[in-house]
C-alpha cells in the first residue's frame, strides 16, 4: 500500500518548504494544496477575508480527486487541513498508509514569517483566523517548527521509514 504523507498546519508554518524537501529527499510526488484554490478563494484571501467551510469545500474536493488520481504512488501533500472535517474530506475514499504531521509553532513566530513572505496571497492579518479554527488531532505527529527544515525533514523520515 502506498504512503500518503500529509504535512499540515496554519499558513506560514513551513508546509511547502518541508513538503518539497521531503518529497525531494524521498524522490516521491509532491502536491501543493495552495495550487488548487479557486480564483475566488485566492481573491478573498488577498482582500484579507478568511475562508469559511463553504469556501474550502470545492478546494478539498479538488484535492481529494487529485489524490485519487495519483494514489498509485507515494505522495507528500502540503495542506492546511485545519479542522478534522477538512482532513476527512481530504482523504475520503482513499486507501493508503496515512502519515499525519502537524507543523506547530507559536503565533508570534509564524506571524513574523508571514510578514517576511512575498508573493503569496495569504497575509499575516488572516493568521489569527486560522489559529481560531485549528483542531489538533490525537493521531498526528507534532513537529516543532522552531527546528531547522533539515531537522524537521529528518524527524519525519525517521517516523515514516521505520
Amino acid at each position: 500500500m502506498n504512503k500518503l504523507i500529509i504535512i499540515f498546519g496554519v499558513s506560514g508554518s513551513g508546509k511547502s518548504c518541508i513538503g518539497k524537501k521531503l518529497s525531494n529527499d524521498l524522490n516521491i510526488k509532491f502536491i501543493e494544496a495552495d495550487n488548487f484554490h479557486s480564483i475566488s478563494n485566492i481573491n478573498k484571501m488577498k482582500r484579507n477575508i478568511s475562508l469559511d467551510d463553504n469556501d474550502r469545500e470545492e478546494w478539498l474536493i479538488s484535492l481529494n480527486h487529485e489524490l485519487k488520481k495519483e494514489l498509485n504512488k507515494d505522495i507528500v501533500i502540503a495542506c492546511s487541513a485545519l479542522k478534522e472535517i477538512y482532513r476527512m474530506k481530504l482523504i475520503n475514499g482513499l486507501n493508503a498508509n496515512f502519515f499525519w504531521f502537524c507543523l506547530k509553532g507559536d503565533f508570534e513566530l509564524i506571524n513574523q514569517r508571514l510578514k517576511k513572505r512575498n508573493n503569496h496571497f495569504f497575509k499575516s492579518e488572516l493568521l489569527k483566523s486560522q489559529f481560531d479554527i485549528l483542531e489538533y488531532p490525537k493521531y498526528a505527529n507534532f513537529i516543532d517548527i522552531a527546528k531547522s527544515p533539515e531537522k524537521i525533514v529528518e524527524t519525519i523520515k525517521l517516523k515514516i521509514l521505520k
